[in-house]
């Protein structure tokens, strides 16, 4: 399944490079950071800081997902979504700051997964799909994806290109229970629970109640200490500079 492929094209919709469109923390630079750490050249996953708050409003696969056709007030709001271009770093930087802050054992980073950013090849692809499950199942947790709304949805992802396999799985997730357990279950790694916590982070509205509480649900499935949960969620907002 051309999984990466599909991640990388709503990534790039949700991030842009122009001038004044926000972003507190340099994604680039942070890439780049990662790849010194991990002695290896970042695989092309990660995007500009910025947010191009115009071509998310203006529609798109993420724009459907983040429930901008729903009427949701984008607002502010809007600008965390460019920390999808780094969700890998992101995280890492969140439990390395949480490992920082912690008084208990310093855990073994060789048994914590690599990013995203750093992965290749089948095990950069199975992480895809984990992000990708995790950014539809935060699009359906307020329960107002409707079968016009999920006909949009199809459409805009078909102009991404997704092949046959990965079609058929995509429409599977829109039919599958939404279930934090399960979705937990597919995390490769500790690093990959992360990711699908951060990328859960940034497409819900943490003022809506529902929301709100299936974000709660999937820290306690995917076994997340408080205080590194608050600390995925900080990133979020230091990525969109609030």
């Amino acid at each position: 399944m051309n999984a990466m492929n599909i991640l990388k094209q709503l990534m790039n919709q949700a991030s842009g490079s122009q001038p004044g469109t926000g972003g507190g923390t340099d994604i680039n630079r942070m890439v780049g950071n990662l790849a010194s750490q991990f002695g290896g050249g970042g695989s092309g996953g990660s995007g500009s800081g910025g947010i191009d708050v115009k071509s998310l409003l203006g529609g798109g696969a993420v724009g459907l997902m983040l429930g901008s056709k729903r009427g949701r007030n984008m607002g502010g709001k809007a600008l965390k979504y460019g920390a999808l271009a780094g969700v890998g770093v992101l995280a890492w930087k969140a439990y390395q700051n949480y490992q920082a802050q912690s008084s208990g054992p310093v855990a073994d980073n060789a048994r914590q997964g690599q990013p995203l950013e750093q992965l290749q090849g089948s095990a950069q692809d199975q992480r895809g799909l984990e992000i990708l499950q995790a950014m539809i199942m935060a699009a359906r947790a307020d329960g107002h994806v409707d079968a016009n709304e999920r006909a949009l949805l199809t459409q805009e992802i078909e102009k991404l290109g997704p092949d046959d396999e990965l079609h058929a799985w995509i429409q599977q997730q829109f039919d599958a229970p939404l279930d934090a357990n399960a979705l937990a279950r597919s995390a490769d790694s500790p690093q990959a629970s992360r990711e699908i916590y951060i990328v859960s982070a940034v497409m819900i509205d943490d003022q809506n109640p529902m929301e709100r509480a299936w974000l709660d649900q999937l820290a306690n499935a995917l076994t997340l200490e408080p205080a590194l949960a608050r600390e995925l969620e900080k990133q979020v907002q230091v990525a969109a500079g609030v």
